[in-house]
């Protein structure tokens, strides 16, 4: 009896073993099943950024003997999409962020002054000799950053160092593999080659001017890392906070290139910390996230609004108007814009997020709002609102009109008439100039259940 015992047990274990065996084994095939597919996704992106920027230089060098306007445009749209492509790509790739900021920026500004030139092309004006010169500059970049693509890829392509390592960050594999071959060479490349890198000056969002215009509505005067800390306790309705920490000072905010102070404070022990940032000049709150949890809803929207207007009132922030919201599982979004003399100027917008349980305002970006908002006295319409209601193409039914600013592609004011209305059962809202009647934009409106979409 003690015999069968142990053979029934014996066979239990052995049949264990081969279970554990087998689940090891598929477990082990499946670990490798994903790390081959993350490893040829990388692969596959890496080689169509290369795709991309060759493109770009090729059509760029395309550009430099073009002398048909049809041509220059086809040609600029190309370079437009295939630099954005390769931007979006290149930041999903396993580098580290500092090793890549220079070629980022290069990328995003070669897709953006391409997109100025074919908006000046539509207005009936020409690319002149200067402008050309720039193509010429960025044709020279893209051909290098190409070569120092094609030297990276060849390394990769040797086998001792696969992007899958780079992306688990496998330290002692790649010391051994001739160090992380990517962020070697994008380092490599961003300090010998980005520094000859020409300043780019334009009509654009991403033009070197307009990144580096000073924010218009922060006093000069600096603030202390103590005086910026009062502010942001007072800013937050805190006295005696469980803890306060300074962890960064004097990074831009975002693309609002906003030098601030940026705390983590913890109101009470175990509470969860808020992330607020305070201007270095003027001391002013740039933006707060507060990671609060909500867990049932208690107020209405009308009710969150009523907060949220309390709030920006409170914080010297009047005459903002609500615009759109977007609405969450546990808060609401709202945009607020400010107006003047009853005219909404839309670059001076601030984001407040209010939670639906108690009203608590956990979020706010103020960025937009400071680095546009000066006392302006506006321009007079040199067209009539009906002059402008003839620009509007014919079976567009306008439900409302009034006057408004918005920002053009260089962020400075444009007076224009803002028409809502419906086309075809979808809602639009159009911009005609109020100086000289040209289209500015059209904004589609989607709305459903969780708020306004504005494309």
């Amino acid at each position: 009896m003690k015999d069968k015992r142990v053979v029934i047990l014996s066979s239990i274990l052995a049949i264990a073993l081969i279970a554990a065996s087998v689940w090891g084994y598929n477990e082990y095939k499946t670990k490798n099943y994903y790390k081959d597919q993350l490893t040829n996704q990388y692969q596959r992106m890496f080689y169509d950024i290369k795709d991309n920027i060759e493109t770009v230089n090729t059509s760029l060098s395309k550009s430099l003997v073009s002398a048909s306007k049809e041509k220059d445009v086809l040609l600029l749209s190309q370079i437009y999409q295939q630099a954005y492509f390769a931007h979006d790509k290149l930041s999903q790739l396993p580098v580290a962020h500092n090793n890549l900021a220079k070629t980022e920026k290069f990328l995003t500004q070669v897709a953006d002054y391409s997109y100025s030139l074919i908006a000046r092309y539509m207005k009936g004006e020409k690319i002149d000799d200067k402008e050309r010169q720039v193509l010429f500059r960025l044709q020279d970049q893209t051909e290098i950053l190409t070569a120092e693509l094609e030297n990276a890829h060849e390394k990769i392509s040797k086998g001792d160092l696969t992007l899958f390592k780079v992306a688990k960050k496998q330290n002692e594999e790649i010391e051994k593999s001739n160090d992380n071959v990517l962020d070697v060479e994008m380092q490599k490349y961003e300090e010998e080659q980005m520094t000859d890198y020409p300043e780019l000056i334009y009509d654009g969002p991403f033009s070197d001017q307009v990144m580096n215009m000073k924010p218009k509505g922060l006093p000069d005067k600096k603030v202390s890392k103590e005086e910026a800390q009062r502010k942001a306790l007072d800013f937050l309705g805190i006295e005696k906070p469980f803890e306060i920490k300074l962890f960064n000072k004097g990074e831009s905010t975002g693309a609002s290139n906003i030098e601030a102070y940026t705390f983590s404070i913890t109101p009470k022990e175990n509470d969860r910390n808020i992330i607020i940032g305070v201007s270095i000049k003027g001391g002013k709150v740039v933006w707060m996230q507060n990671p609060k949890d909500v867990k049932e809803k208690n107020i209405s929207e009308k009710e969150a609004l009523k907060k949220a207007q309390e709030f920006l009132n409170k914080n010297g922030y009047t005459n903002m108007q609500a615009n759109f919201s977007t609405k969450y599982d546990d808060s609401i979004l709202y945009n607020f814009v400010y107006e003047k003399d009853g005219v909404p100027i839309y670059t001076d917008l601030v984001k407040v997020k209010v939670a639906l349980d108690d009203g608590e305002i956990i979020a706010v970006d103020m960025a937009k709002y400071l680095k546009s908002h000066v006392e302006r006295e506006l321009e007079k319409p040199k067209i009539s609102e009906d002059e402008a209601r003839e620009k509007i193409r014919i079976g567009f039914d306008i439900k409302k009109a009034r006057l408004a600013v918005i920002p053009d592609s260089g962020n400075n004011d444009l007076l224009c008439y803002e028409f809502s209305g419906t086309y075809k059962g979808a809602d639009f809202i159009v911009y005609i100039n109020a100086i000289d009647g040209s289209q500015e934009d059209i904004l589609r409106i989607i709305k459903d259940e969780n708020g306004t979409l504005m494309m």
